[in-house]
């Protein structure tokens, strides 16, 4: 088993501008760099090149820890509410939405021991600022003492498949769908807007028509209130890595997915539509198209265009080439853990705006 390397690095600024338009967020937060969850169709492995880094397995063995995160976004909105003097409201409206966990999962495995995203939560609660979190991990529960009470935030719970045996095999550190599950339930329980990303499908393999409706159902009775469906983009860097993966794991597949992907990182535009077709029908069934706040409702095409928050990619399936696997059976789930706690629960105070700290009753 290789060995994970976590290094601290330093970050200039928390608060990253999204400058594609396409995107239903102004700003994106994602406290680490590389996933800890190894998931092997991951889009953000793409983005190692850009640090000199491959997006092979170092992703997932070489963490880096954005170790002053905290303090780097709270210059960043302390900077922000001077420009309107401090008024907490007018700033909260210029910022928008912003949106953690786009790039990595703010809440893999290390985020447990590191509390790096649960410090940046409390100033975004603290300064009232909209937010979205993408995560595939039931450790956000840990924060529920801050989410509760946040104005206007929303947890995305990152799922695309029931199939426990398909879930370690391509995402070998991440959380078990019953944890993901009851996470749901946990949330939409406590008043906080949850929805559920499907991303990405897997054609082949997670693509089937009966099992989205299962994962769908079961989402809708645990409280969502929406649904993104995605299909998976296979960039250059990361389309090596998943082929190399799948035959590994599902060599039967290796084939189909050459000829899907023959022109790129987007399948067939046969597969595409067939899937767009099948989604849509599927969220308009289970009433879970509608958006919450400007979060997507659903795919994305051939051409790239993005409808989720966490992955900019989509996929489709045309009845006949789905590889009929075993129905995940829920019932050998492993024994739910104990909740996560924090080690100190958040404070009235450090969810206070400074300005209103030294305010003072006549």
């Amino acid at each position: 088993m290789a060995h994970t390397q976590y290094e601290r690095i330093t970050t200039k600024q928390t608060l990253n501008r999204v400058k594609e338009e396409r995107m239903p967020f102004d700003w994106s937060i994602n406290p680490y760099r590389g996933c800890g969850h190894g998931c092997s169709f991951c889009y953000a492995r793409a983005f190692q090149s850009f640090i000199g880094k491959g997006a092979e397995d170092e992703f997932q063995h070489h963490i880096f820890m954005k170790a002053n995160a905290a303090e780097a976004l709270e210059k960043q909105l302390l900077s922000a509410a001077r420009k309107f003097d401090h008024d907490i409201e007018a700033m909260r409206i210029s910022i928008g939405q912003v949106t953690i966990g786009t790039a990595t999962d703010p809440y893999q495995p290390i985020e447990g021991k590191e509390g790096i995203t649960r410090e940046c939560l409390k100033l975004l609660a603290k300064y009232r600022i909209s937010t979205s979190i993408t995560t595939r991990s039931p450790l956000v529960l840990r924060d529920m003492d801050i989410l509760t009470r946040m104005e206007n935030v929303s947890v995305n719970i990152s799922l695309n498949t029931l199939n426990g045996d398909i879930i370690r095999k391509l995402e070998p550190a991440s959380p078990h769908p019953g944890g993901r599950l009851e996470a749901m339930r946990a949330l939409s329980a406590a008043g906080i807007t949850t929805g559920l990303f499907v991303a990405p499908v897997l054609p082949f393999l997670t693509d089937d028509e009966s099992e989205l409706k299962e994962l769908l159902s079961q989402s809708k009775e645990r409280g969502i209130s929406f649904a993104m469906i995605s299909l998976l983009r296979l960039s250059r860097d990361v389309k090596k890595w998943y082929i190399e993966t799948l035959k590994h794991q599902f060599p039967d597949v290796v084939q189909s997915y050459r000829e899907l992907y023959r022109q790129g990182a987007y399948a067939e535009e046969h597969y595409v539509h067939a899937f767009k077709s099948m989604a849509a029908r599927l969220l308009s069934e289970y009433d879970l198209s509608g958006q919450s706040k400007r979060e997507p409702a659903a795919i994305t095409g051939a051409n790239g265009t993005n409808s989720g928050f966490s992955q900019p990619f989509e996929i489709s399936d045309e009845g006949g080439h789905n590889l009929h696997l075993p129905q995940p059976d829920m019932a050998r789930s492993p024994k739910p853990k104990k909740l996560p706690q924090p080690a100190v629960p958040v404070s009235r105070e450090e969810l206070m705006p400074d300005i209103e700290q030294l305010a003072f009753p006549f």
